[in-house]
């Protein structure tokens, strides 16, 4: 019979956005008892970056480890956003079950089915929590039956079927095996015995020649590259000679300097690991996610990560603009290359490719959210850069053009049904299911091609004032659509001139359509400076001053107020940004431009493209 590690249990929690996952996590720290009690924590405490904290998305796989009488449960903190895929799949390797996080009112959303999909394909034994239970309007009975239908529709086995159900509010750190709020426990006790019981302990096979897997890499500035993994077998120790197999097939032989383990939110340093130890190893230069670390003399391959492709890509430029270095740090090439290879050290979802220009590089990543955070990481450590328009990475499938396509989940109020059905249809996308929950509000079910979804989110709130919510997770590749697929309806005003945004050039032009820039902003020529109510560019000069003459009325000089301009986040640019133009990211400004700023030049090129066509 095999031996088991009945001391010690390995788990993922899983969840669409916004379910929760992150302040359970929490409670069940607090509640183990690894804190002091006169010890501050933060909440959310596993989301550790300024970004994280801002959006309430967890961005990175986090691991913990807590003691729970005696076994000691290792937690990782998953992603929910379906950019972070990548991250999810390769920790669902490292664990022997999942607590799947779902929302006792919003029930199954799109990444709950995305994550789930991942963990029953791993074959990995399932704990449902139906969390938030103290919400308003709950609805905890239906939405297990709905987890149920999602498990029978991704063909789970009879074994992953018989999933324990706990009801909890990871808010309020309560928990019980009853759908009444008015049961909940005043402890999390009950989900603790849960993964105690039903997730499987690891097989102890502490005897037999090592193989460590690396799942995840972090980077720190003194030791470089950290692998971290799970022991599948045998045993590690600091001072030990092994080999690590690599991804193109050599191997590479080192010794092991450092090992931790995980408690709390603290890594500790070890002396050695067993078979299912999750740990992390630094020391390995240019060690890879996928790589085995083995024996010199046994040296046996562990089956390779799969790793998601790129889908979108973008161009990313030095700042060549004419107000270029003048709010940035790092504003060199060099800079910029060195900043993207460090991200290249941990972030295995990203590619970074070449140009035919020093001054450019191509960078391909999981989704629009995955590559805007890179940006917006850059933009706070002091670069300046400009990027191009995000595109969907076309693909060559079995001698088909085949380009990637995203399963959306709209919820929306009853009247805007029509609207969305009508916008998405001329983004090619396909209706899969409506369903009126018979509470005002209709979910509908699209396959879109992902390109199609670039910028869409814009118009989405104004055809549902605001009242809609859009979820899209990447769903499979298909024959490219023919025909417009998306794009902006709208042409935009361009800067004639360089200088000051005057009130008086304002208010002179605002009923040429909507201003992107308020009185007082430094603007140069060929900067876009708002958007056409028509679908042609047009040139404008916002630095017009008033000419003052002798003559005085009663009523002229009245103060005149203009309307509000709409100041775009970075996330809006990306996707408002056109085919011909760049997105200028520095620390405290994102501008949109022109490729071309030269008005003239402008205007031969494009009637060359005319004449071309």
């Amino acid at each position: 019979m095999t031996k088991k590690r009945n001391d010690l249990r390995n788990i993922a929690i899983i969840a669409h956005v916004d379910h929760g996952k992150t302040t359970l996590v929490d409670s069940l720290l607090k509640q183990s008892g690894i804190f002091r009690s006169n010890e501050h924590v933060e909440d959310r405490a596993m989301d550790s970056n300024d970004l994280e904290r801002e959006r309430g998305i967890t961005i990175l796989a986090k691991n913990t480890g807590i003691e729970y009488k005696d076994t000691k449960i290792n937690i990782l903190d998953t992603p929910g956003h379906a950019d972070f895929g990548g991250e999810v799949e390769r920790i669902l390797k490292m664990v022997d079950g999942v607590v799947l996080v779902v929302d006792s009112f919003e029930g199954c959303m799109p990444q709950t089915r995305f994550v789930l999909k991942k963990a029953l394909e791993t074959n990995l034994k399932p704990i449902v929590v139906v969390n938030k239970i103290d919400r308003d309007f709950a609805r905890p009975e239906e939405v297990v039956d709905e987890v149920l239908e999602l498990f029978i529709e991704l063909d789970a086995n009879d074994e992953q079927l018989e999933f324990p159900v706990v009801y909890a509010s990871g808010f309020n750190g309560t928990a019980s095996l009853s759908p009444n709020p008015a049961d909940q426990e005043e402890t999390l006790e009950v989900l603790f015995d849960a993964i105690v019981e039903h997730i499987p302990a690891p097989v102890d096979n502490r005897e037999e020649p090592l193989q460590f897997q690396v799942s995840l890499l972090d980077y720190n500035d003194y030791v470089g590259r950290i692998g971290i993994g799970r022991v599948f077998r045998g045993t590690m120790k600091v001072g030990q000679q092994v080999s690590v197999l690599k991804r193109d097939g050599s191997t590479k032989n080192y010794r092991v300097t450092k090992m931790y383990g995980f408690l709390g939110l603290k890594r500790i340093e070890i002396e050695e690991a067993y078979a299912g130890d999750l740990i992390a190893v630094s020391g390995m230069e240019n060690i890879d996610v996928g790589e085995t670390v083995c024996p010199i003399d046994h040296q046996e391959a562990l089956p390779e990560l799969h790793i998601d492709e790129p889908t979108l890509q973008m161009t990313f430029l030095v700042n060549n603009s004419p107000f270029a270095g003048k709010e940035g740090k790092w504003v060199t090439a060099r800079k910029i290359e060195e900043r993207l290879e460090q991200q290249l050290q941990t972030d295995v979802s990203l590619r970074v490719d070449p140009t035919d220009s020093p001054d450019a590089w191509v960078v391909s990543g999981r989704g629009e959210l995955h590559l805007s955070i890179l940006i917006e990481n850059m933009r706070r450590e002091g670069f300046e850069l400009q990027v191009s328009k995000p595109e969907v990475i076309i693909r060559t499938i079995d001698g088909v053009r085949s380009e990637p396509v995203e399963r959306v989940q709209i919820d929306i109020p009853e009247e805007y049904t029509g609207a969305i059905i009508e916008s998405i249809g001329e983004r090619k996308g396909e209706m899969l299911d409506m369903i009126n929950n018979g509470n005002g509000q209709v979910r509908l079910i699209f396959l879109v091609p992902a390109r199609g979804l670039i910028g869409y989110s814009t118009d989405f709130l104004t055809l549902t004032r605001g009242y809609g919510i859009i979820n899209h997770t990447f769903d499979s590749y298909k024959p490219v659509a023919h025909g417009r697929v998306g794009g902006r309806r709208h042409g935009v005003l361009v800067s004639m001139e360089t200088g000051t945004v005057t009130g008086y050039g304002i208010m002179q032009l605002e009923d040429r359509g909507v201003m992107f820039v308020d009185a007082g902003t430094e603007i140069y020529a060929g900067m876009v400076v708002g958007e056409n109510s028509r679908d042609n560019d047009l040139t404008i000069n916002l630095t017009k001053i008033k000419h003052a003459t002798n003559v005085r009325s009663a009523t002229k000089d009245q103060t005149v107020t203009t309307k509000k301009p709409r100041i775009m986040s970075l996330e809006e640019a990306l996707q408002y940004v056109g085919d011909d133009e760049y997105c200028e990211v520095t620390p405290q400004s994102i501008r949109l431009r022109k490729k071309i700023l030269d008005k003239n030049e402008r205007e031969r090129v494009q009637k060359k493209k005319k004449l071309g066509e």
